[in-house]
């Protein structure tokens, strides 16, 4: 590399003006001839700019190009070559000589964030007592293991997969089998089943009692399933055992184009990002009819679907879709009894993965879509002075929330490892290499997440964490220092939907000050609280427009919950009921994807995660918590 870099301010420092005339072979010993050899040609300002400016449009000339040039500015097409070779050298080295400074300076502030937070653990105190922190002791060994059982138990879900392909059962590992796509004899069974299944929807949708009954305060459907089987002789099926039906319907008006509506629900890859707090991934198996021309009318595609809650408490359930929901109904089959006892009342209830949830989350995404379309609404406060800016920090910020759903879920594509058994408030954390992803930093990433209880409201606990002036209360990396919002959007009719840029100013003089990007979000459902620290170099880019898939981004964040519904199956309101909160983080603990996990670093971790936990039940739960 340093030997390229050398050759590269070669080229700069002859700015394409000298190139030699041939190119020479072995090493002469003649100096007459090695002279002659070496003869170097000067090429005046207007065969540069006329070159530079063919190079724009064409870097590699074929041999008509090459002539022709040459012959216009009174040059050997051998000159006009060599010309193109070095400025096409040039280039390359600039441009790999700008990367590894971008990766170099991206390393430096990730490592300068983990020297932080180690200072900050170090200072931590207690904050019921004042005294230093005893967050607890794990051991190395133990740890070492279970990250070794995680990897073992991946590698057995792999090959069971695999066995459940070819007909052999090897129990729930097999859960993780991939679909494949259907046989030419199954294609009429399935366009059968997906004619007869809109069919139901649509009745499902336009019916009211006593196929569907509502909650006493009106808050909620449900499906009778007596009813339904009278009404539809064949339904589903019998139901496995060991899992419970659940239906529900809502309805809302929503602000989006029906045409485009329909767009984003028969594309797999915006349901990851519209409904990125429920789908974990979605990938479409197989097109049997893209419609007729101009819409989608008559199209049928076959897809699967992951659904996830934002914990590692929740499995996720898994899908195979024939047709997508347009009506708000929501009709499945769940097993949840491996689903942690704090989330059983939500899941139970229809509230996690149920059709409210979903309209919900598309009702709030809605606004948030049309807050990026619009360009005559300015940013509330701060430095964002053109609408381009703004679409910019807007596109930013959701890839912030996608990579914090993505992983902070127990997706089967996920291997969490649990660091203690002591209760609810376990912290898993799994691991992954970041390679080849301009949006991620390169090395080893380490996340770690818990999920616990608190009897407080959800709206409290969101209000509190997304609070820029309370943010010294719990965030250790802020470190005592001042946190001040340097740019706000609102993205909702509630004020809560709203993205921020933070600037933390250290409390520590020796310390550079820090921005942090920000986006809160919430809905009847649940609320986010979703943070990246961002390099200010690379926030001006976005700030005057640039793009910002580039950005390096580890988001933290936090997921907020209703504990479970009242007696009628309504979700508690505000002024009552606890939140299911999840805390998570994901931390760069080395800039080389080669190198192994280091066990100090997961320590580092779970102190951080848990000193964070601590500091917000002391701050918002009381003594309670």
């Amino acid at each position: 590399m340093e030997r390229m870099l050398r050759g590269e301010d070669e080229f700069e420092s002859k700015s394409g003006t000298d190139i030699m005339e041939a190119p020479s072979g072995e090493d002469d010993p003649d100096p007459t001839q090695r002279a002659k050899r070496k003869r170097y040609h000067r090429h005046t300002q207007h065969q540069i700019e006329e070159m530079e400016s063919f190079f724009k449009e064409c870097p590699h000339p074929d041999d008509k190009q090459r002539k022709e040039l040459g012959r216009r500015l009174a040059l050997e097409p051998l000159q006009v070559k060599f010309w193109f070779q070095n400025k096409r050298t040039q280039m390359k080295a600039k441009h790999e000589r700008c990367e590894n400074t971008q990766l170099r300076n991206e390393n430096d502030k990730l490592r300068e964030q983990n020297i932080r937070y180690k200072e900050a653990l170090s200072n931590a105190t207690c904050p019921n007592c004042g005294g230093p922190a005893a967050i607890g002791e794990m051991s190395f060994d133990e740890q070492h293991l279970r990250i070794e059982n995680a990897r073992l138990s991946e590698e057995i879900d792999r090959i069971s997969g695999i066995a459940a392909k070819y007909g052999t059962s090897m129990g729930p590992a097999t859960s993780s089998a991939q679909f494949s796509g259907p046989t030419e004899a199954d294609k009429p069974m399935i366009i059968e089943l997906a004619v007869a299944a809109m069919e139901e929807l649509i009745r499902l949708a336009h019916s009211g009692e006593p196929l569907w009954l509502s909650s006493p305060d009106n808050s909620t459907e449900a499906l009778s399933e007596e009813e339904y089987f009278r009404t539809f002789p064949r339904g589903i099926g019998p139901t496995p055992l060991g899992l419970k039906s659940e239906a529900s319907r809502e309805s809302a008006v929503v602000i989006m184009n029906h045409m485009n509506l329909v767009e984003i629900l028969m594309d797999v890859n915006q349901w990851a990002n519209v409904f990125s707090g429920i789908v974990s991934r979605a990938v479409t198996i197989e097109v049997l009819s893209t419609g007729v021309a101009g819409n989608y009318n008559g199209a049928l595609q076959v897809m699967t679907a992951e659904y996830q809650v934002p914990s590692p408490l929740v499995p996720t359930k898994r899908k195979l879709l024939c047709e997508v929901l347009l009506y708000g109904v929501e009709h499945v089959e769940v097993d949840d009894r491996a689903v942690h006892s704090i989330y059983r009342p939500l899941v139970n209830s229809g509230l996690a993965f149920g059709a409210k949830r979903w309209v919900a989350t598309l009702d709030r995404q809605c606004e948030r879509i049309a807050s990026a379309m619009a360009n005559s609404i300015p940013a509330d406060v701060g430095v964002i002075t053109t609408s381009e800016g703004r679409k910019s920090m807007l596109k930013l910020a959701e890839r912030i929330v996608m990579s914090f759903c993505t992983g902070v879920g127990a997706s089967t594509a996920h291997a969490w490892t649990t660091l203690s058994r002591s209760g609810a408030d376990d912290v898993r954390v799994m691991t992954r290499k970041s390679m080849d992803d301009p949006g991620r930093p390169p090395g080893i990433v380490l996340s770690a997440a818990t999920s616990f209880w608190l009897p407080v409201p959800p709206k409290r606990v969101f209000d509190f964490l997304r609070n820029e002036n309370l943010r010294s209360e719990w965030d250790i990396l802020s470190n005592g220092g001042l946190v001040q919002e340097m740019a706000h959007i609102a993205n909702g009719r509630d004020p809560g939907n709203s993205i921020s840029l933070l600037r933390v100013n250290s409390a520590n003089s020796s310390q550079s000050n820090m921005l942090i990007l920000q986006e809160s979000c919430t809905d009847s459902t649940g609320s986010y609280v979703i943070y990246a620290p961002v390099d200010i170099v690379a926030m001006n880019v976005v700030l005057s427009g640039g793009d910002p898939d580039y950005v390096a981004l580890l988001p933290s964040g936090f997921a907020i919950l209703p504990d479970g519904p009242t007696q009628h199956g309504a979700v508690i309101p505000d002024g009552s009921g606890g939140s299911l909160l999840t805390v998570a983080f994901q931390i760069l603990v080395d800039s080389v994807p080669t190198a192994k996990l280091s066990l100090g670093s997961v320590a580092t971790v779970n102190s951080l995660i848990k000193c964070t936990v601590e500091r917000i039940k002391s701050a918002v739960g009381g003594e309670n918590a």
